[in-house]
């Protein structure tokens, strides 16, 4: 039987709903994650502390036994049975299928199967919609089983500005009508947790809805306040970034990002060696567009301009021959030439040479008959 508080909170706690799914996806063998009855705040036991602070945490700890909650570790039979479950109900190309499940019996199951979801586009979406409410019903279930009333941030419509005066009046008995409304709402709300709908969410009945283009809008995120907070476990607060709709979620501890995945996957070294190559060439691009840069390449670019203008003047000169007589170039009954340099000159016959005529072909001359004389 649990301890009695000594100071009572007003409405339920608080909490957040991606915040608890990492640290139900990092707790193992290395890390201790605990969470607290008063407040609701997520405590992580980081061996990377110093020794003081971590044996002041233990005798907080020690002395409170009943105010902070261990969050249990993920086993690996809970594990395979998520991943076995997205793929007997997600997952319908039969070569996928048996691909994953040979995954899901190897060794680095976890790893190596977030390594392949993230190759595979069409599942990868699939994948996380599936994770985040398996592990939703998951920490529903754990809070019911340890008797918590508590509200999930992400599922309030209530102004931040008014939740944060919820967090911060949350043992204080007397407060407005605006608060106290408020908090009726979220006891309200509460009870639903409780529900079987919780546990067992039913597909509403009727035609689905049209499906709408998705909207990208910016999370309202909250502070985090809180006010009992005991001085030995201030440096050990797990608070991390929040993202309401992240595009990656942390089934593997040893994957903190989307970008650790990518690392590991190509390796370290040629990560490196990627970034090195694209600023090779960026540095490339930029000696061809600044125009006052001494290099090699300046002696070439005017014998490039020339070979290009040489060219042009060709095209230029083959297309005016092309044409003829028939354009608008002719002046005088000459054609016009445009480029006077590469013109031939034509030395006109002399006077003094022998013009001569070209044979035509003509009638054949008669002979004259001279006839003979009656003397002769």
């Amino acid at each position: 039987m649990c301890a009695k508080i000594n100071q009572e909170a007003q409405n339920p706690l608080i909490l957040r709903c991606y915040r608890l799914m990492e640290a139900f996806a990092k707790s193992d063998d290395e890390r201790d994650f605990y969470i607290d009855r008063m407040e609701g705040f997520l405590v992580y036991v980081d061996l990377d502390k110093s020794q003081p602070e971590l044996t002041a945490l233990e005798e907080e700890c020690h002395q409170n036994p009943d105010r902070y909650c261990a969050i249990p570790k993920l086993s690996f039979y809970e594990t395979k049975k998520i991943m076995e479950g997205f793929v007997n109900e997600k997952v319908y190309d039969i070569d996928t299928k048996e691909k994953l499940l040979d995954i899901i019996q190897s060794k680095e199951a976890r790893e190596n199967f977030l390594e392949f979801i993230h190759d595979h586009h069409a599942e990868q979406e699939k994948w996380q919609q599936f994770y985040q409410e398996r592990s939703r019903i998951r920490i529903i279930e754990w809070l019911r089983l340890n008797h918590f009333h508590f509200v999930f941030e992400e599922d309030l419509e209530l102004p931040p500005s008014l939740i944060e005066k919820l967090k911060h009046l949350l043992f204080q008995s007397k407060v407005s009508k605006e608060i106290q409304t408020a908090r009726k709402a979220l006891v309200m709300k509460a009870k639903t947790y409780y529900s079987n709908e919780a546990l067992n969410p039913r597909p509403k009945r009727g035609r689905p809805p049209k499906q709408a283009a998705k909207l990208d809008i910016e999370p309202q995120v909250t502070l985090d306040i809180y006010t009992t907070v005991p001085p030995p476990v201030l440096p050990f607060l797990f608070t991390p970034e929040i993202h309401p709709s992240p595009a990656f979620s942390a089934f593997s501890s040893k994957f903190e990002s989307e970008e650790d995945l990518l690392i590991r996957r190509h390796g370290a070294g040629d990560h490196v060696g990627l970034s090195q190559k694209l600023a090779a060439l960026r540095a490339l691009s930029s000696r061809w567009a600044d125009p006052g840069q001494t290099s090699v390449d300046a002696s070439v670019k005017p014998l490039a301009r020339e070979k290009l203008r040489d060219e042009e003047a060709d095209r230029a000169h083959s297309t005016e021959i092309s044409s003829g007589t028939s354009r608008s170039g002719l002046k005088n009954g000459k054609p016009k030439i445009a480029n006077k340099k590469r013109t031939e000159k034509v030395t006109p016959p002399s006077s003094n040479s022998p013009s001569v005529k070209p044979s035509v072909p003509g009638k054949p001359k008669a002979k004259r008959i001279i006839p003979r004389s009656k003397e002769n």
